[in-house]
């Protein structure tokens, strides 16, 4: 299948880079590598997803405050799973939970082993979002609650609520890739019971949940938190992330307190930020 390369090129490396990527990622871009040096990242795309205008505006349209240049090409095939196997290394957080590809050992004493092969998923804890949600998690009570996990790529999170005594862990991404690769880590981890829907904030329903977890973007999270807070049983808690201090975090807090949630908590990690709020 033919690929197309986007070379992007930045000002400043960080916090850009990861910013970029995800956003490229909703564009069509599939796959990522660092570039040259520090300031270039290199997206892929398959060229019959490609749209100019669409990664146009991702790349020119941004309204941050870094420059960014870019130039498109053609690419030969690669093997993207052997490109992922290279540069793939377990994480283990908080010494308890250890996040794996299927060809790593399993880690003695650890208390949470989960399984992932992400490929073209977004959820391995390598990004500093998805590694402040676990941190969260971690500490949260999780035991006998209904969770919801809205972006939930590789399904990570979602399996570490299960694994943590859920009891019922629902998962929505409006991935297909995704929705399927959940399915195949939920397998991988031995979970049955998961349900995993293909779709948007709509999916929700009338379903109401005790926890939920929103690992996306900003603009998303502000779109669609009336759907979150709707959803959200009164003394339940909501986590947020995929955005940034300062800014993107007056914003997020602005939203859920028009909403009804109220703030209680952030961490924070190379300038990316997780927040819990509560109903």
């Amino acid at each position: 299948m033919a690929y197309l390369e986007i070379k992007v090129r930045f000002s400043q490396p960080e916090p850009w880079k990861d910013l970029f990527a995800s956003l490229l990622g909703d564009a069509g871009c599939d796959s990522f590598m660092d570039g040259e040096d520090e300031n270039t990242l290199l997206a892929y795309i398959k060229e019959d997803d490609y749209n100019e205008a669409a990664i146009a505006e991702v790349l020119t349209q941004h309204g941050y405050d870094v420059e960014v240049s870019y130039e498109v090409s053609k690419t030969e095939e690669k093997d993207w799973n052997a490109v992922w196997e290279a540069d793939y290394e377990p994480v283990l957080i908080a010494d308890q939970c250890y996040i794996r590809a299927p060809f790593h050992e399993p880690l003695p004493n650890v208390t949470y082993d989960i399984v992932i092969e992400p490929k073209m998923s977004f959820g391995t804890a390598h990004h500093e979002t998805t590694a402040l949600m676990i941190e969260y998690l971690l500490t949260e009570e999780i035991q006998g609650k209904r969770v919801l996990d809205m972006g939930a790529g590789t399904g990570v999170l979602a399996i570490l609520t299960h694994q943590r005594g859920a009891a019922a862990v629902t998962a929505i991404d409006n991935d297909p890739w995704a929705y399927e690769n959940n399915l195949e880590n939920n397998i991988r981890n031995h979970i049955s019971d998961m349900t995993v829907k293909l779709g948007d904030a709509l999916s929700i329903g009338d379903d109401t949940f005790d926890l939920i977890i929103a690992n996306i973007n900003r603009n998303i999270l502000l779109n669609d938190m009336r759907h979150y807070a709707k959803a959200l049983n009164a003394g339940g808690c909501i986590f947020f992330s995929g955005f940034y201090e300062g800014h993107d975090l007056d914003l997020i807090k602005a939203k859920a307190e028009s909403l009804g949630l109220t703030y209680h908590s952030c961490k924070v990690r190379n300038h990316w930020v997780a927040a819990k709020f509560v109903k």
